[in-house]
């Protein structure tokens, strides 16, 4: 199970050739999106030039894939894991940190091309799927 990061929708969108070759190897895995992905996708439609195609768009893909909404679960999850990092001094984005936690307690595999900053949540399963 995969769960699609924003800047991967966004790749795809734009029809980057490795992103969509990368959907169709996986065409038959469960992918889902964060409710904080489709907020940024949401956020970015409204600020674009084709704010109406862009929204329809938006709109589109959360009829494609699930939209995994914030759980008492996963934010007991964001919770333990930004304790943990806080006191080693490291610091992830609260947005990316949910969408991280949100994999984690689903056992999901974060698509993303934001390696730096998810490589720093411990126990994260990731791959890149735009290189």
């Amino acid at each position: 199970m995969f769960l699609i990061d924003t800047d991967i929708i966004i790749y795809a969108l734009k029809k980057n050739d490795r992103v969509l070759a990368k959907f169709r190897e996986h065409e038959q895995d469960p992918k889902a999106l964060s409710v904080i992905t489709y907020g940024e996708l949401i956020y970015g439609a409204r600020r674009s030039a084709h704010e109406i195609e862009n929204l329809a768009k938006v709109h589109q893909l959360s009829e494609i894939f699930p939209v995994i909404e914030v759980s008492q679960s996963v934010m007991d999850t964001f919770g333990m894991l930004k304790a943990g990092m806080k006191e080693k001094g490291v610091n992830v984005d609260d947005f990316d940190l949910i969408i991280a936690a949100t994999a984690l307690s689903l056992n999901y595999t974060i698509v993303t091309n934001n390696t730096k900053h998810f490589s720093k949540v411990p126990g994260l399963k990731m791959t890149n799927w735009s290189i």
